[in-house]
């Protein structure tokens, strides 16, 4: 089965368009097949709840008198539904397949590259200090939140041990009255 080729927003394909235009048409952009991706899984999703849905209230014949009519329309909405499941299904393959077309040639950049953290040694650079920057006091703050989270954790667990103690000594003088 083959997919008319997918058009980035703001341009159709066509007769109207030149050859730049048609090429343009083919050639879509990784972020733009992504949320084509993305809408396909969301219709992936609708269409399994219809599916379970339809199990659900869909009574087997099982020798109970039983509306055949009903079964069967109930059954050719289920064939329907995961006839298109099955199409969905497909067209989420094509978009992976071109998505890793697309990609095939990048090399993987951890994450940890792309998130600008400044040292001290490192204040050299003074056209790119504003972000920075701000990424080493945010990383100041969550360390001194963190800090101070320890510390309330520590005091929670002293009060805990002494309540523990306390219920102790409670439940040993009530049984020594006993």
């Amino acid at each position: 089965m083959s997919t008319p080729p997918l058009a980035p927003a703001g341009m159709a394909p066509g007769p109207f368009g030149g050859p730049q235009a048609q090429q343009a048409a083919r050639e879509v952009n990784t972020a733009t097949l992504c949320r084509i991706g993305q809408e396909t899984v969301q219709d992936i999703v609708y269409r399994t709840m219809e599916i379970f849905q339809l199990l659900r209230n869909m009574q087997l014949p099982n020798g109970v008198t039983y509306h055949t009519g009903t079964y069967q329309d109930r059954l050719t909405k289920l064939q329907d539904h995961l006839r298109q499941l099955s199409i969905l299904f497909r067209k989420l393959r094509l978009v992976y397949d071109k998505c890793n077309e697309n990609c095939g040639g990048m090399d993987p950049i951890p994450v940890e590259q792309l998130i600008p953290y400044v040292d001290e040694d490192s204040s050299k650079n003074d056209d790119r200090a504003g972000p920075p920057r701000f990424a080493s006091e945010e990383r100041r703050e969550i360390a001194e939140v963190n800090k101070k989270l320890k510390q309330k954790n520590q005091q929670l667990k002293q009060i805990m041990d002494q309540l523990r103690n306390l219920i102790w000594d409670i439940n040993a003088m009530l049984a020594m009255r006993n």
